[in-house]
């Protein structure tokens, strides 16, 4: 694979078609970034198979497509399509997404003996014992549940679970509600006559103190909170 580009695949109606990409902008495109798709092709020609240079017909593109306008069916391929990366690309994917997962876990498992975080160092020598494989496509949090119970074989870890009673003025909610509900689970909420929120959530251990730290900026210090029992 020339380092100038790389291939985007699709299989569509049972036949597979190919355009040639930018590597970098095409991952940026897959990854969420807005980039117009003619700044991320190479050559406007679409194949069924690129390296033998076999292009594929006006009919065969129109069958599966319903279109034979290139950029139409190169947003398609790129969309719903793989992109093949190069190995640099993936060590650094990789290396991100295992960054990611540490501190998942450093923020959502304590360890059952102190009842505290475990450090992320120590996370990450442990990842590197059980010789955990981190895919650096698939969501960090699914991984990171999979990967504590491996974990677990050689480090104390517990998902830590503290339910939280909050109290907010009312007019910081419309800031504050996405962020509760991103953190945590809501299980009880009211609204009191002066106008207050008060709401009951289950949030990690580890991400309690987050919390609290960025409602207090968002409501000026105007929060209130409880820890319950049970």
């Amino acid at each position: 694979m020339s380092k100038s580009y790389t291939i985007a695949r699709i299989e569509k109606r049972g036949a597979n078609f190919e355009i040639l990409v930018d590597p970098d902008k095409a991952l940026k495109y897959k990854l969420g970034e807005n980039i117009p798709i003619s700044k991320i092709v190479i050559y406007e020609e679409v194949y069924k198979d690129s390296k033998k240079g076999s292009r594929a017909s006006e009919e065969e593109l129109k069958k599966a497509f319903g279109t034979t306008e290139f950029l139409k069916i190169a947003e398609i391929i790129l969309r719903e399509g793989t992109v093949q990366i190069t190995a640099e690309q993936r060590r650094k994917l990789i290396e991100d997404k295992k960054k990611q997962i540490i501190d998942y876990i450093s923020k959502n498992a304590i360890d059952p003996r102190t009842n505290l975080p475990h450090p992320p160092q120590r996370i990450e020598l442990a990842l590197e014992e059980v010789g955990a494989t981190i895919d650096p496509f698939q969501d960090a949090k699914e991984q990171a549940i999979k990967i504590i119970e491996k974990l677990r074989t050689i480090l104390p870890l517990k998902i830590g679970i503290i339910k939280l009673q909050i109290r907010l003025p009312g007019d910081v909610i419309g800031k504050s509600y996405g962020l509760i509900r991103n953190m945590g689970k809501i299980v009880k909420e009211e609204w009191r006559k002066d106008g207050s929120w008060v709401g009951v959530i289950e949030i990690p251990t580890g991400l309690h103190y987050d919390l609290v730290d960025k409602l207090s900026k968002i409501s000026s210090g105007r929060i209130e909170t409880v820890i319950l029992e049970g």
